[in-house]
């Protein structure tokens, strides 16, 4: 009976025993689990955070690419592409698992190849902008120096124009001793209007020597005291200041450029002339040379 108990007391130690040590390993099981979660907890967060980060720095990125501006449409165009796909990216990396380490890995890869590239072209848009501002430097020396041409162009027209009216006002012919007489059938002068078959005007051309020399026409203009003026035919016409104009009467004569006597006839028709003050005008080269006032009777 006695060993009955021994054996029966021995059976319970032992259960005891038993359930002191799977007690003990279920408390270290579970302070392991509970460990492992602490650790995957952290884990999962700090894979988050890093999937946080990651976005932000697209976002970064896709930023650097908005801000690019180029004067080449080729170049904006690859730009907008660039950007386009940075958006896409960032729009992949919302959408996948915070613990997917691998695909998190690729995108962090594949992150620092675009900032290469968002690099290569910050840095072909620098040199773009400062080709472009050579250009535009030489450009503006070119339109100075333009300016500076044209308005030393337009003094050098400007003192030849001057030079050309000096020359022109130069070569004008001039007259002195200018007179007008009334001759009769016999060529004698006088001043009765009845008995006057031409009208004489002469006339001295001063010495010139810069006007053209040659064969020269001279031209007279007879006007009468009531304003008409004495012509023999209407088709007698010369060219004065862009026009075309009649004449009395006129003569070509060889000049030199040295002093010279003219005398110019008009021929009288019967009862033309009226009595009173005469308005006498001399051209030549296009020039009125002169001019003078006589009387008849």
């Amino acid at each position: 009976m006695q060993n009955e108990n021994n054996t029966q007391h021995t059976n319970q130690k032992k259960f005891y025993i038993f359930l002191s040590i799977l007690g003990g390993l279920l408390a270290i099981i579970a302070a392991l689990y509970i460990s492992q979660s602490m650790e995957m907890k952290e884990v999962v967060e700090e894979m988050t955070k890093e999937k946080e980060i990651l976005t932000e720095e697209y976002q970064e990125l896709a930023l650097g690419y908005d801000s690019l501006k180029s004067t080449s449409d080729t170049l904006n165009t690859m730009l907008e592409k660039e950007r386009q796909k940075v958006e896409h990216l960032i729009e992949e990396i919302k959408t996948i698992k915070a613990t997917n380490a691998s695909k998190i890995r690729e995108y962090r890869k594949e992150l620092s190849t675009l900032r290469g590239v968002l690099k290569s072209y910050i840095v072909q848009i620098d040199s773009l902008n400062r080709i472009n501002e050579e250009l535009k430097k030489e450009n503006k020396e070119y339109q100075q120096r333009y300016t500076r041409i044209e308005s030393s162009y337009k003094e050098l027209e400007g003192e030849k124009s001057e030079l050309e009216e000096k020359v022109e006002i130069a070569s004008r012919l001039e007259t002195t001793n200018m007179r007008a007489n009334g001759l009769n059938t016999r060529g004698r002068p006088t001043d009765r209007i009845n008995r006057i078959d031409k009208i004489e005007v002469c006339f001295t051309v001063k010495k010139n020597v810069t006007a053209p020399v040659g064969m020269k026409p001279f031209y007279i203009r007879l006007e009468r005291p009531d304003g008409q003026l004495l012509l023999n035919s209407r088709d007698d016409l010369f060219e004065y200041e862009g026009r075309e104009i009649n004449f009395s009467a006129m003569r070509t004569i060889e000049y030199g450029g040295e002093e010279t006597d003219i005398c110019i006839y008009y021929d009288v028709d019967m009862g033309e002339l009226l009595p009173g003050k005469y308005i006498t005008d001399i051209f030549a080269d296009g020039a009125n040379i002169g001019r003078f006032t006589f009387e008849l009777r």
